[in-house]
């Protein structure tokens, strides 16, 4: 077997093309980087003016972290990126969340995700609330992409906590206090990737801000029962989503797998209480983290042929087994479900390239 390509000048023979242009083409790259230029400072007791309600973000049931598809070189593919996200928004999702874990935000500079979140305002602000992913392990930093974010017209911050230097439950307050004047906050707490759970104790606390909007919960779906008893919106993720939306009031979904079945997501979160559905997509749900995420989403959407099959170092592609893996779980869950509008492939080792320099 050929080892994977590493050359970004190279791509490999069977690289997939786009089932369809983008229909923004208004939507200029020189117009979103030109936003790149604004600059506010905000004071601690600035009120938010011209951002949609706090309310409106709490209601939306059907969010998709979406992913950030690259061109050859390791720059971020706009054409590829807008037709998936025209294609989330042709099967209901109400929130886009840009550049989070799932669309890689960890691997931008902050220019590239201020853009890409300043883009994704002006193409589609007016369908779906846009929530931009800001969040940092230093709280200047968290601060400043916050407000810039805020800047170019999102709707809401995401905010993991500080992740590897991590702090105590009294600095996870005074982080967060630092941010939530600025404007609509959801915290994301998942312990599995910033080694360190945030506790009820400081959730309670910052839910008394006005600008606090929910949180996406990844512990469990009692922490889920918990938080909303005592009247705190939360979000679920894939595995947990169909029990904490249905037996554990959480208003609904930020999901990976949504990327790929949008259609099926939506009836899980608005069709009313559906087991065999969600077992059905509980086989797609645990796919998706054999690797860490978003391996398993990046490689599956280049085998959908919507994405070009580029990835960006640390993140690999899956294994050959689990790549053929990949292509029966299609077949055994019906291509119809699946986006994009070529067969599903397997794609070899030398199909793909992976950017070191990007």
């Amino acid at each position: 077997m050929n080892m994977l390509k590493t050359d970004s000048s190279m791509r490999g023979p069977n690289s997939p093309v786009l089932p369809f242009k983008s229909r923004n083409t208004y939507c200029k790259v020189q117009q979103t980087a030109a936003r790149l230029d604004v600059r506010v400072q905000l004071s601690s007791s600035t009120a938010v003016k011209d951002w949609k309600s706090v309310e409106d973000v709490r209601s939306l049931q059907f969010i998709t972290a979406v992913k950030t598809p690259y061109i050859p070189s390791g720059k971020i593919d706009l054409e590829a990126y807008d037709n998936l996200v025209n294609i989330q928004i042709a099967n209901g999702v109400e929130g886009i969340l840009v550049a989070g874990s799932t669309g890689e935000g960890q691997l931008m500079t902050w220019d590239e995700q201020i853009m890409l979140i300043a883009h994704t305002v002006n193409c589609f602000g007016d369908k779906v609330k846009v929530i931009g992913n800001a969040g940092s392990n230093c709280t200047k930093e968290a601060i400043n992409a916050t407000e810039r974010g805020f800047a170019v017209g999102m709707d809401a911050a995401l905010h993991i906590n500080p992740y590897y230097g991590k702090t105590s439950n009294a600095g996870l307050v005074a982080h967060y206090n630092s941010l939530l004047p600025i404007g609509p906050i959801i915290i994301y707490n998942v312990p599995s990737r910033s080694g360190q759970d945030i506790p009820p104790s400081v959730i309670e606390i910052l839910a008394k801000h006005p600008n606090f909007v929910g949180v996406k919960e990844c512990v469990g779906t009692e922490r889920v029962k918990m938080y909303t008893d005592k009247g705190i919106v939360v979000w679920g993720i894939d595995n947990l989503s169909h029990e904490a939306r249905w037996d554990c009031g959480a208003v609904g979904v930020q999901s990976v797998a949504s990327n790929l079945v949008p259609g099926l997501v939506r009836e899980l979160m608005f069709g009313g209480k559906n087991p065999t559905l969600n077992s059905k997509l509980m086989t797609l749900f645990d796919w998706l983290f054999i690797e860490p995420s978003p391996i398993a989403l990046n490689t599956a959407l280049a085998q959908l042929g919507v994405i070009k099959p580029v990835f960006r170092l640390p993140y690999v592609p899956l294994t050959l087994e689990q790549r053929i893996g990949f292509v029966n779980l299609v077949k055994e869950m019906g291509r119809q479900h699946f986006i994009g509008e070529k067969d599903v492939q397997v794609l070899e080792d030398d199909d793909f390239i992976i950017v070191g320099r990007y």
